[in-house]
């Protein structure tokens, strides 16, 4: 890849290892909401175990920041995904041996996330020095590490489809494991910082640390913007994706495998928005590029609202990924130039933690929704509402600290 340097390696690592963590976790996205179906459970069920996916986001991410400022990035993101991986193996061992009543399975979901997001937060920590050292603009980097979670969705959406049709969900989760423990063996043996990148130890209790991230994500108000709106488009995509779109399937689509083909194909066109983006940001402006493409991705919601079967709702996914792709690239330049280096593990936990506050709530009132008001309707109120929010940097001129060189 062209402007690479010799020193590229461990970023090459990272983004590998992103990418297997994330593909694990596509996996278990779409192997527990079949094996609650499978079992008889209901709709509600469905939400409330989409919901411990992402419950412990918030958690993970809220105490987990400080904690990676203080221990170290590289070996963070090793140990969470260990940790991940060995807690969500347990589901399929227990429910081999009958012994994995609804609520273990919730438990063991939950358990299993809640390292997710420090061992996401350190990689994304680690993007900077890695670039630097690779000769690549911070942009094109941001990309490249969002490709990688695209590509997870790309490659792990058609494969969990496949898995859960042709052997069943929990031994699919099998594979979770699997991708957890070669991401960690990727990172503790192949990402290396540089000497001169490497943080030095914080001399602050841990509530000190904690704190000081707390103030400056409160005190920034582009970060406060970011949040509050990806807040709310997080909980709406929760309720669209981990509760909706499997119900959608069951009901109009024939099962796993067509969901799998819908969400690789946006998987697939968001990493081509994605890395083809991220070759132009450092070019172009932020906040029009952002708030249009954000509204393009959400209008996806509308295409199972207006009943769109498997053809129509692959062309969509195509359109809106593509559009989805310009997002991340966009918010995490803005991030970085903001955040200073000493404070990033937190800060970013805590904005992370922040976006993904609302999606417990939005997987359960997905499951609601569909029970009172159907699925097609649901998501009618997910497309029109999403549209209106992400539309808003447009018109409120707080977003214009988005642009490079404003305060």
């Amino acid at each position: 890849m062209s402007g690479w340097r010799h020193g590229a390696l461990p970023l090459q690592a990272l983004l590998a290892s992103h990418a297997l963590s994330r593909t694990g976790n596509v996996v278990t996205v779409f192997a527990v909401p079949f094996a609650i179906l499978g079992a008889g459970g209901s709709a509600l069920e469905v939400g409330l175990a989409a919901a411990a996916t992402t419950a412990p986001v918030v958690i993970g991410g809220t105490f987990g920041g400080a904690i990676i400022d203080r221990i170290g990035h590289v070996r963070s993101a090793a140990l969470a995904d260990v940790i991940s991986g060995a807690t969500l193996a347990l589901i399929p061992l227990l429910a081999g041996a009958g012994a994995l009543p609804f609520p273990a399975l919730i438990a063991l979901v939950f358990l299993g996330g809640l390292f997710d997001s420090p061992g996401e937060t350190a990689r994304r920590v680690l993007l900077p020095p890695l670039s630097e050292r690779a000769g690549l603009p911070i942009e094109r980097s941001i990309g490249f590490l969002d490709g990688t979670s695209r590509l997870s969705s790309l490659l792990g959406a058609p494969l969990a489809g496949i898995l859960v049709a042709a052997v069943g969900p929990y031994p699919a989760l099998y594979v979770t494991a699997a991708a957890f423990a070669a991401s960690a063996i990727l990172t503790a043996t192949l990402v290396r910082l540089p000497a001169t990148a490497v943080p030095a130890s914080s001399a602050q209790s841990y509530w000190r640390d904690l704190r000081d991230g707390f103030r400056f994500v409160t005190r920034d108000p582009l970060l406060v913007r970011i949040v509050g709106l990806v807040l709310l488009t997080n909980a709406l995509d929760a309720a669209r994706s981990g509760t909706l779109m499997p119900l959608y399937a069951a009901e109009e689509l024939g099962g796993a495998a067509p969901l799998g083909i819908i969400v690789g194909a946006f998987g697939a066109a968001a990493l081509a928005g994605t890395v083809g983006f991220g070759f132009v940001a450092h070019r172009l402006p932020r906040r029009v590029p952002f708030a249009l493409c954000f509204t393009v991705a959400g209008a996806f919601a509308l295409a199972p609202a207006l009943g769109f079967q498997v053809p129509g709702m692959v062309a969509t996914a195509v359109v809106c990924g593509l559009a989805a792709g310009a997002i991340n690239p966009i918010l995490g330049a803005a991030q970085f130039e903001r955040i200073p280096t000493e404070l990033r593990g937190r800060v970013l936990g805590l904005v992370t933690a922040g976006a993904w506050a609302g999606m417990p709530l939005g997987s359960l009132l997905g499951g609601v929704g569909a029970e009172l008001i159907g699925v097609r309707a649901s998501f009618a109120v997910i497309g029109v509402v999403y549209v209106g929010a992400t539309l808003t940097p447009l018109f409120d001129r707080g977003w214009r600290r988005m642009e490079r060189g404003t305060a």
